[in-house]
């Protein structure tokens, strides 16, 4: 039988705070990691991503003790991305128990670090986040640190970059589609899916059950979110929620 998609928070950390943002931009305090960790806990959630924001962005180390606070209250596999920049620091974030490293710019800057983790811990491991957007003429690009610089590749050639280095996951994450709510970017999705063979996440946009189904039909074998899972619809209050039971209805 095969496996039901995962359906995963992803929870950002800003200033050692949770936080969320719109399209990269604007972030909004939103509450304490570790309570909505506790929170996500009580409702059985799948999986967790943790990306802290600054990290890349701003040339930091991780922030291994808040990392490990995260991780040793989590019922469920943790991920965590932002500052993976070197196998050292990929050993200290494994050695604190997360289960997945998640790299983003390490692949445009030093992709053999890519290959490194991967020898060493297995692919399934290191994840890829693709970050992406719109150009000013219509075509896709791959961005890094933190969504603030612009690449020359194309989401489907790091796609392929990352799958020949020995990711054993990628994240999808639409730039322009994050705290939408207009649902995920299935266009690109179906592609990428039609040409790398290693699971796919999609993240951005998600605002309802029925973006986690058209994801689901499209191939993806898991279905990020950040506001559909913090805020609560239309004044965006905060109210952490999960649709626990979506896939057994």
């Amino acid at each position: 039988m095969a496996l039901q998609p995962r359906i995963i928070p992803v929870l950002l950390l800003h200033k050692g705070g949770l936080y969320k943002t719109k399209e990269f931009k604007n972030p909004t305090y939103v509450g304490d990691p570790i309570n909505a960790v506790r929170i996500f806990n009580e409702k059985q959630v799948d999986e967790l991503i943790i990306l802290d924001i600054d990290c890349t962005k701003e040339n930091k180390s991780p922030n291994y003790q808040l990392i490990e606070e995260i991780v040793s209250e989590a019922f469920m596999p943790v991920g965590y991305g932002g500052g993976i920049s070197s196998l050292e620091v990929a050993q200290k974030v494994f050695q604190i128990g997360v289960e997945k490293v998640i790299i983003n710019t390490a692949l445009l800057q030093n992709p053999q670090i890519l290959a490194e983790i991967a020898a060493i811990y297995g692919a399934q491991s290191v994840v890829v986040s693709i970050d992406y957007k719109k150009s000013f003429f219509g075509g896709l690009k791959a961005y890094f640190k933190n969504g603030s610089q612009k690449s020359n590749c194309t989401p489907l050639e790091l796609a392929k970059m990352a799958a020949q280095l020995g990711a054993g996951e990628l994240i999808l994450n639409a730039i322009d589609y994050e705290g939408s709510y207009q649902g995920y970017d299935i266009e690109l999705l179906m592609q990428i899916v039609n040409e790398v063979q290693i699971p796919i996440v999609i993240s951005g946009g998600a605002g309802s059950t029925d973006d986690l189904d058209a994801a689901k039909k499209a191939g993806a074998s898991a279905m990020a979110a950040g506001s559909m899972f913090v805020y609560k619809r239309p004044h965006n209050a905060v109210l952490i929620s999960y649709p626990s039971n979506y896939f057994y209805l």
